[in-house]
This record gives structure tokens, C-alpha cells and sequence, in this order.
């Protein structure tokens, strides 16, 4: 999922909203470009935009590169006229070790903007949870107060910042809870799959997710965006900037990619439009 929780209760720290990437509290060594124990680094080409991304997680990436991420990273390969490649992992803890900081490749897409793992570019797009839900259920769900979800089944990733105003709201106890980290035994579309069937009412999902899955259901569904809730609680913060992330040393390289994602927004925003990716201006933030 890439979804987005800081969650000290649990120890443990997702921070890439594309990849889902969990790194235990006590995994603080994993921050540096220690790489693979027992494994040398491979040498750096500077002809290659090497990546990093998970196997299977449309609509960010996968091994057939159809995810929109996977088109943003050719958009910036093609601008810095390198070859493009990938390593290929599973979303789960030791991402960033087992890849960027073992040199395997030399970028990671869609990483949060405040994300301390990583050195930043830019933010090239920033969005949102998003309820979604039936067009034929006749809701009208606008926020977190709309009357509607009272009486809906709510389908929510435990932890993820929603939870913190459906709780505020006494709505957990008609929430359906998935876990945190995806089964890998179920397609990343899991929870509109539910929703399609009929298991939940309305899913509260991160944007990127709810709107391309919704995009491609075959019932009529409505996407709408949930309203920030940071102001409130900062453990409810819903939208957030999105950034592409190098190694901490790794200045030059990041100094690059700003220059392109600068050059080739527009191209940046068609992707996303043509994924059905919710999106906002993107917004100064305090870390």
C-alpha cells in the first residue's frame, strides 16, 4: 500500500506510501548504505537510472512495469538520457537495506517528502485518503461527520492515519480492520474487491489505490476525498507530498532528478490523470 503511518505505539515506522515500507523502531542501521552482509556493492554506472520498487503493487509498480510510478520513472530516465533498469523486492522490512542501501539501484519512486530514510527530491505530486463506495448505495459521504457512515461497513487499513478520526467519530466499531502489511497471497486491489462484492460498504483507502482500483472496477463507484484531519489530530494527517528518494550522500543525483521532475511535470500530471490518481497542489509542509 502504500499507505502512510508513524506509529511509535507499534514500534514501527511505514514511511514509503508506495511501497509500504515498514522499518522497525530498532532497525535504525538499516538508514545506512550498509548493502547486503557477506554481498559486495556493485560499482555505480552513471548511464543507468537504477530503481528500486516492489514486484507486484499496481498502481505503483510491478515486474511488467505498468504501474504509474514505473511511467514516472521512465519520464525521468528518458529526461537524464539513461538507460533504465530495476531491482525488483518485496515490500516488506529491509526494502531500503536489501536495495538502495546495498547499491542494487540508486532510486526509490513515490517515497514520502518528510521520509528521514531517504535524501529527498522535490515533491512531484501530493494526495490523499479517499472514501470510497457504491454509486448504487445511494450514500453521500462528504467527511467524517456524513450521517452515512453510521450505518456502513467501513473497510480501513488499522493504523493508517483514518483510523484516528473514524475513532474520534465512534466509527471503529463498524469498521471491518486489514492489516497493515498486505498478504501477498491477495492482489494489491483487496479492499475495493471487498468493497465490489459487497463484504464492505465503503473503503477508506489511501487515494493513489482507491481511485485507479476504482477506475477499473466493473461497478460504478464513487471516489471521494477525505478532508485533513492533521489540524485535529497529527496522527489523522491524510494527504501528504510525495518525493522521489536517493542515499543521504547522494546530492548530485538528487540535484538531477529535481531538475527533471521540474522539466517534465506537465508529463508528471498526465500519468497521473491517465491512472486515475487523486491529486492536490502540493503544499509547504513543517517536518
Amino acid at each position: 500500500m502504500t499507505l502512510i503511518n508513524i506509529s511509535k505505539m507499534l514500534g514501527v515506522v511505514c514511511l514509503a506510501v508506495t511501497s509500504n515500507v515498514c522499518v522497525a523502531a530498532d532497525d535504525a542501521a538499516s538508514y545506512l548504505d550498509e548493502g547486503r552482509i557477506g554481498e559486495a556493492m556493485p560499482a555505480d554506472d552513471p548511464n543507468l537510472f537504477r530503481v528500486c520498487a516492489p514486484k507486484d503493487n499496481l498502481p505503483f509498480s510491478n515486474e511488467k512495469q505498468e504501474g504509474f510510478e514505473n511511467k514516472i520513472a521512465e519520464v525521468i530516465a528518458k529526461d537524464l538520457g539513461k538507460k533504465l533498469t530495476y531491482e525488483f523486492w518485496y515490500d516488506r522490512q529491509g526494502f531500503i537495506r536489501n536495495t538502495l542501501s546495498a547499491h542494487r539501484c540508486d532510486v526509490v519512486m513515490g517515497t514520502a517528502t518528510e521520509a528521514d530514510m531517504t535524501l529527498n527530491s522535490e515533491p512531484y505530486y501530493r494526495s490523499g485518503y479517499v472514501f470510497v463506495y457504491k454509486k448504487s448505495s445511494g450514500y453521500s459521504i462528504k467527511d467524517f461527520d456524513s450521517p452515512d457512515l453510521h450505518r456502513a461497513k467501513i473497510g480501513v487499513i488499522m493504523e493508517s492515519p483514518p483510523t484516528r478520526p473514524l475513532n474520534d467519530k465512534d466509527l471503529l466499531g463498524n469498521s471491518r480492520p486489514y492489516r497493515m502489511q498486505r498478504d501477498l497471497n491477495l492482489p494489491p486491489s483487496f479492499m475495493i474487491d471487498d468493497l465490489v462484492k459487497g463484504d464492505i460498504d465503503v473503503a477508506v483507502v489511501w487515494g493513489p489505490i482507491g481511485g485507479y482500483f476504482a477506475k477499473k472496477a466493473m461497478s460504478d463507484l464513487v471516489v471521494v476525498p477525505a478532508p485533513e484531519y492533521e489540524q485535529l489530530n497529527p496522527h489523522g494527517k491524510e494527504y501528504w507530498n510525495i518525493s522521489v528518494g536517493v542515499r543521504k550522500k547522494d546530492k548530485e543525483r538528487i540535484a538531477m532528478i529535481n531538475g527533471a521532475l521540474e522539466r517534465r511535470k506537465d508529463d508528471i500530471v498526465k500519468i497521473l490523470d491517465e491512472f486515475g490518481i487523486p491529486h492536490v497542489p502540493v503544499v509547504a509542509e513543517k517536518n
